[in-house]
Order: structure tokens, then C-alpha cells, then sequence
């Protein structure tokens, strides 16, 4: 092979449960191979590193120091995520970073602000940026067979069965709170699919009994008067995780189950033309799932079905909206039930991990960059805030390079 096809050499920092899981996911990747681990622990980099054969390092410094490494995989607790990834530009590689980007928006903002005058690529791990089922509800929406979302939904009973109460994951210093350590998945999302950068958000936080904060929720307002609310608690067994994402498309309504997302379910009223273009979406399953890098497990189906004349012919009003729709569809994209979950999970941040190197390859701006990740920590510290205090907070203009500048 030559220099410009040889796969790029990948060092991981953090070799804990999560980096075990992301090196897993990516080992196999064309044009990537893993060179090396680092982590204080001696024994979880030297476990890690025996399965993989490569050499068990003690630090980033000690990745860095190896030419070999083209690309840093950066899986520590979220408080030393901004150092890394900037330590790394610095160093002249590229940055797969778990989420978030940082535990602050003026650091994100320095990051995003060192990639760009590096010139190398940033992909943050937003997971759901890479799902087949969130891609499928994009294109959708850029079709316009689905309208734009009018209202943004997201329901989290997550589990806190593995978070002891020393669990770095309850210590703000560390984690950056519920908001910025797990929130950020979904106001990214949020941002994704309504395709707007948020205005201003209020919020709440409740304090367990003689404990940290473990449920929170924001609504968040979007331009155009698109409302986006969220709500995580960390209160509930792995066997009773509940999560819903719901949007609101007017004539249509998107149910998306788990923060893993493996089954969609649609439901719209529509006209004729409409009706026969849903008929065919079946057709078209494998390029409407279709994510680069994701590979399909053999179980995904898209299945429709439109009840004909299910309504009157009488033009039907929604917020001023009149339409003529009698016909009604349920569409459900399913990437083959909970039974597939770690695999969806897996294969999205192969995902993340391919379209850096497609980035890295062709140029171009990867789907999750740095100014996702911005965004995400932006939404994430406003919230905070605004739980912290009572009063509604602005979200700065982060998608811009004058904040980027001012940031760094």
C-alpha cells in the first residue's frame, strides 16, 4: 500500500469500559488499525493492549511520542476531554472524542477553534448523528415527504444500577452534571432534526433525597416557535430503561424507541400523491437505513401500510394549515428489534469512526464535528444554569467562527 492508502494508526486513551467497547467497534475498520493504549491504570491499558497486541502505554504524552499514531481515540470521564483533544491537535492528529466535547462552551469553543487552524479532523461521538433510524427521519424531512418538526420530544428513564455514589458520573467537576455528560446526545439531535440552533432554555433539576441530582428536564426553544423538551433521570434498573423521542410534524407524528434507537414508527395523514410515494418507501429500505460505515445486521425492514379514504375528503386545518389528506400511513423502520441494541450501538460509533476517515481522505466536514459538539455543550451549560437558577438563558450564537475566535 502506499502512504496515501495505509491505514492510519490509532492510539486510545482511557482503556476502560467504554474504550474497550469503542476499540472493539472500529478495530476492524478499512484504512484504520489500532498502534497503542494508554491509561494510568497499568492493568487496564496492559489487558487492553495484550488482546489488540499492541503496546500498553501510561499516558497521552506517551501516544503522542509515537509517530505511528495518526489518530487519538479519546475515551476518558468527560473533564479531561478538552486537554486531550487539544494536546492532540496540537500534535498534528486527528481527534475521535467521546462526548462531550467539554464540560464547559468556552472550552468547546477552544477546541473547535484548535481544529480548525490545525487543520485535522474532529469527530465527537453524538451516536445518534450516525443511527440509520435518525439519518432515515432526515431524509425524510429533506424530501419533504415528512414536514419539519414543530416539536421535539425526548423521555429518558435511564438506569443508575452500575452509578455508585462515588461514581465520578454524579461529580459536576468531573461529568459537567446530567445535562453536559449525557444530555448532550440529545440536544444534538434536537438541533439535527429541527434543523435549527436553539434560542434560549429553562430548566429543572431535582436532588434525590440525601443525594446528587439524578432527574432533569429543559425546554428548550427553537426559532420559528419550535419547542424541543428533554428529560433524563437516572433513577431505574437496566430492565426498566424507558426512552421515547417523539416528533411533531403537523399531519405527521415520528415515535422513536430508546436512546439506542432501534425502531421508528410513523403515523401521517396524506393526499394521494403523498400516499403513493409512502407505498414505495419499502423499495427504497436499503438506501433510506443506509450510513456509511454502519454495517446492516440482515434484520432491518421498512413496512408501510396506508388505510385509504381513513378520513373525510374535507380539508382538514391545523395551526392555520389546511390540507386535503384522507389517507392514512403507518411506516415502521425497524433495525430488527432490543435484540439488535448493542450491535446499533456498536456500529454507530463505527460509524463516527468512518466518516473521519472519510474526512481525513477527502475532505469535507464530518456529521458530528466540532461545532456539534459546541453546540451540544452550549445547550448543555445554558440548561445547567438555568436549572441552577431559576431564570430563563439565552444560548449564545456557537455556530459561528466570531464565537469560535472569541472562545479559543
Amino acid at each position: 500500500m502506499t502512504s496515501a492508502t495505509a491505514p492510519l494508526g490509532l492510539g486510545l486513551v482511557g482503556c476502560g469500559g467504554f474504550g474497550a467497547f469503542l476499540l472493539d467497534a472500529v478495530a476492524d475498520l478499512p484504512g484504520l488499525r489500532p498502534v497503542a493504549v494508554a491509561d494510568p491504570d497499568p492493568q487496564r491499558a496492559g489487558a487492553l493492549g495484550e488482546r489488540y497486541g499492541v503496546p500498553a502505554l501510561a499516558c497521552l504524552d506517551d501516544l503522542l511520542a509515537r509517530q505511528e499514531v495518526a489518530v487519538v481515540a479519546v475515551a476518558t470521564p468527560p473533564d479531561a476531554h478538552a486537554a486531550m483533544a487539544t494536546a492532540t491537535l496540537r500534535a498534528g492528529r486527528h481527534v475521535l472524542c467521546e462526548k462531550p466535547l467539554a464540560t464547559t462552551a468556552r472550552e468547546a469553543g477552544a477546541v473547535a477553534a484548535e481544529a480548525e487552524r490545525a487543520g485535522r479532523v474532529l469527530v465527537v461521538d453524538h451516536v445518534l448523528r450516525y443511527n440509520p433510524l435518525v439519518r432515515a427521519v432526515e431524509r425524510l424531512t429533506g424530501e419533504g415527504l415528512l414536514a419539519p418538526p414543530r416539536r421535539f420530544l425526548f423521555e429518558n428513564d435511564a438506569s443508575d444500577e452500575d452509578l455508585g455514589p462515588d461514581h465520578w458520573f454524579w461529580d459536576r467537576s468531573h461529568s459537567g452534571g446530567v445535562f453536559v455528560e449525557h444530555g448532550v446526545h440529545f440536544f444534538d439531535a434536537a438541533r439535527a432534526l429541527l434543523g435549527s440552533d436553539p434560542l434560549s432554555v429553562r430548566a429543572t433539576a431535582v436532588r434525590r433525597p440525601g443525594g446528587p441530582v439524578d432527574m432533569v428536564s429543559a425546554d428548550v426553544l427553537h426559532p420559528g416557535g419550535v419547542l424541543a423538551s428533554h428529560l433524563h433521570s437516572f433513577t431505574h434498573a437496566h430492565r426498566c430503561e424507558r426512552q421515547l423521542m417523539r416528533l411533531d410534524h403537523g399531519f405527521a407524528e415520528t415515535c422513536i424507541d430508546g436512546w439506542i434507537p432501534v425502531r421508528a414508527e410513523i403515523s401521517a395523514w396524506t393526499d394521494e400523491d403523498g400516499a403513493r410515494t409512502w407505498e414505495r418507501l419499502p423499495e427504497r429500505a436499503e438506501a433510506l437505513l443506509h450510513v456509511e460505515g454502519f454495517r446492516p445486521h440482515g434484520a432491518e425492514q421498512v413496512s408501510v401500510v396506508v388505510e385509504r379514504d381513513a378520513g373525510t375528503a374535507r380539508p382538514a386545518r391545523g395551526r392555520g394549515e389546511e390540507r386535503v389528506v384522507p389517507h392514512h400511513v403507518r411506516a415502521v423502520l425497524d433495525l430488527g428489534g432490543e435484540a439488535r441494541k448493542a450491535h446499533v450501538y456498536r456500529e454507530s460509533v463505527r460509524a463516527a469512526a468512518a466518516d473521519l476517515l472519510r474526512v481525513a481522505r477527502d475532505g469535507g466536514t464530518p456529521v458530528a464535528d466540532a461545532l456539534a459538539g459546541l453546540a451540544a455543550v452550549a445547550v448543555a451549560e445554558a440548561a445547567t444554569l438555568a436549572a441552577d437558577t431559576g431564570i430563563a438563558q439565552s444560548v449564545p450564537g456557537f455556530a459561528t467562527r466570531p464565537f469560535l475566535s472569541e472562545s479559543a
